[in-house]
């Protein structure tokens, strides 16, 4: 019989699709694991309600649980609580920046007026002489931004909270 604890190891072989140096634990979109009778209930939050990567996500929790012996498997997507970037764990943090993308920073509150900007240092030299590119980078939870420095461009994962 198997046991949450393995079942959080095994979660541990999950990557995110969109960012394979990220597993779904590291990402912090698990949130629950529970055992009932033959049944493992695996519950999910997405990073944003429109992620085109939870059907895959999903699919791929549920082979490697299979594969692992695990009998049954359902996979529940959850919108509440939202999910926010503080939910990356720091192993996390460190294998985006390692991968060359920038991890979430401390954004400043956008209710307050002229407050600062975020600085996004660069994953690659460390510099924080920075700018963005594009509101937009390779998927919409990221952000383009390139560096004044090394003249890198990077992605940057926006803190959303």
């Amino acid at each position: 019989m198997v046991t949450e604890k393995e079942i959080w190891q095994y979660l541990e072989e999950v990557f995110d699709p969109e960012v394979p140096v990220l597993t779904v634990i590291d990402l912090g979109v698990v949130q629950k694991v529970s055992l009932e009778s033959d049944v493992c209930k695996v519950t999910i939050t997405p990073t944003y309600s429109g992620c085109p990567a939870m059907k895959r996500i999903e699919d791929d929790i549920i082979e490697k649980l299979t594969e692992k012996g695990v009998p049954k498997t359902e996979v529940e997507l959850v919108l509440s609580p939202a999910w926010t970037t503080d939910w990356i764990t720091e192993a996390g943090r460190k294998k985006l920046k390692e991968y060359g993308i920038a991890p979430p920073e401390d954004e400043p509150d956008k209710t307050v007026l002229f407050a600062k900007p975020v600085v996004v240092p660069c994953p690659n030299c460390g510099s924080r002489d920075t700018r963005m590119v594009s509101q937009f980078g390779s998927t919409a939870c990221k952000a383009h931004y390139q560096c004044n420095d090394c003249l890198e461009p990077f992605d940057y994962f926006k803190c959303l909270r």
